[in-house]
């Protein structure tokens, strides 16, 4: 029987053990807690009133910088006039002005919005989407599903499944059936310390023909990469890569979808990577970036043909039965908007895209240091790669995002022994020199 005994009042810092916490060393955490109280522009504030420069945006999305009066106040005032409407059968105008204004951002033939909550429930919206796209085009056959080693797509089932991060799947069983893997893009010996989209690599691309060889272009429904691998140490894709996975794709009428959650909104100084690169995908899957991490909220943005598709029988009926509760939540849209309005008015895609030289070269510059074993920049990214410890893999990445937090007032992420740096797009250059000498202290740290 569950205790309902009264429990006394909370406190900070509070009892730290009934909190299970995500994608965290828990144990290691609650020894030595890492508690945040406040934050604004380019910084957060911890319990204790120190700023914090935040190197990470948060985790990949508060491209806007934080405590922006102008979302908060959208959504204040959403709350008050509409708490809350069901997404099934009923709308809000909110929702389909925001789906219009990614629809614009998107690249042309992207027209129509779908919209979730978070990176994870786009990337299976997509694959639903690609899966059925075949069932009613006449091509049942097509369920095989192709992702990418290193690949990450959250941490629902199909996102899990066509992911290719080994930690992430290893205790989860079989997972989906009928998914296979095209090979990861990083090939050190050959790429080490490259600015910007490496010149080897494309010919990885050519792997999906052998799996197409093995499979049958008329078993594969759908190949899903990121443009950029962020969650596994920021690998950015080699030129003329994806362009190679879109011929092969068209080829063989299979689609392709860009997990475009952490790209998105101007991380690689466009609206999204696919306009970087000058690739249009069937489908692109957005998330984080879009309500500057001040709501939840992701989505699909899909080709027309894929949509149109769908838009056959009797006018009552559902055309595709997926969605969630709070799809186009009306504080999330409120945000989203908000958002937008800041991007666009304060040219934020076009700072980061100015910008991105600098940044290179600041980061670069830490080549040399203890331990450093490869350094790779794209956009406003950046992944540092550090030698392991002995038998001890993640020791020192860890170590070092402790040291960074508790002793440099700095916030990055890690990825194993991989440091990632991804800062607010509001950056200027003189906090891309703070960030860069902290980060070098921290490498000195940790040697």
């Amino acid at each position: 029987m569950l205790d309902k005994s009264p429990r006394p009042a909370v406190t900070v810092p509070n009892d730290l053990a009934a909190h299970w916490m995500p994608f965290t060393a828990n144990r290691a955490f609650k020894k030595n807690p890492r508690l945040l109280a406040g934050a604004k522009d380019m910084h957060y504030i911890t319990i204790d009133g120190r700023k914090i420069i935040d190197a990470a945006a948060g985790m990949w999305c508060c491209n806007a910088g934080h405590g922006r009066t102008e979302i908060a106040e959208a959504i204040g005032k959403q709350a008050a006039a509409l708490d809350y409407a069901p997404p099934f059968q009923f709308g809000i105008p909110q929702a389909f002005e925001l789906a219009n204004r990614i629809a614009d951002l998107a690249p042309a033939g992207l027209d129509h919005v779908f919209f979730c909550n978070s990176g994870s429930e786009a990337a299976d919206t997509a694959l639903k989407m690609a899966l059925a796209y075949h069932q009613i085009n006449g091509q049942g056959s097509r369920t095989r599903l192709i992702g990418r080693v290193r690949g990450y797509h959250g941490v629902g089932f199909g996102g899990t499944s066509v992911g290719g991060i080994v930690n992430n799947r290893k205790m989860f069983g079989t997972l989906l059936t009928g998914v296979d893997h095209i090979p990861a893009t990083y090939d050190r010996e050959k790429q080490a310390f490259t600015k910007g989209e490496p010149e080897y690599g494309a010919h990885f691309a050519e792997e999906l023909e052998n799996l197409v060889a093995l499979h049958g272009a008329n078993t594969i429904a759908a190949v899903i990469v990121e443009p950029m691998a962020g969650s596994t140490g920021v690998i950015p894709a080699p030129k003329g890569y994806l362009k190679r996975l879109r011929e092969i794709t068209q080829k063989h009428g299979i689609l392709l979808i860009f997990d475009e959650v952490i790209t998105g909104f101007g991380r690689l100084g466009h609206a999204f990577a696919a306009e970087r690169y000058g690739v249009t995908p069937d489908l692109l899957t957005f998330a984080k970036g879009v309500t500057n991490g001040a709501a939840p909220m992701g989505g699909v943005v899909v080709r027309d043909t894929i949509h149109d598709a769908f838009m056959s029988g009797p006018e009552h009926m559902v055309e595709f039965t997926h969605g969630y509760t709070y799809s186009a939540h009306p504080i999330a849209c409120a945000a989203g908007l908000a958002t937008l309005d800041i991007y666009r008015d304060h040219k934020l895609f076009e700072h980061a895209k100015a910008i991105e030289p600098k940044w290179a070269d600041a980061v670069m510059s830490l080549k040399g240091l203890p331990n450093v074993l490869d350094i790779r920049t794209v956009g406003l990214t950046a992944g540092i790669d550090l030698a392991p410890l002995p038998d001890a893999a993640g020791k020192r990445g860890y170590s070092a995002m402790e040291q960074a937090f508790h002793n440099t007032d700095l916030m990055l992420r890690i990825a194993g022994d991989t440091l990632a740096l991804t800062p607010p797009l509001i950056i200027s250059e003189d906090q891309i020199g703070e960030i860069v000498d902290k980060v070098g202290k921290v490498i000195k740290a940790v040697a």
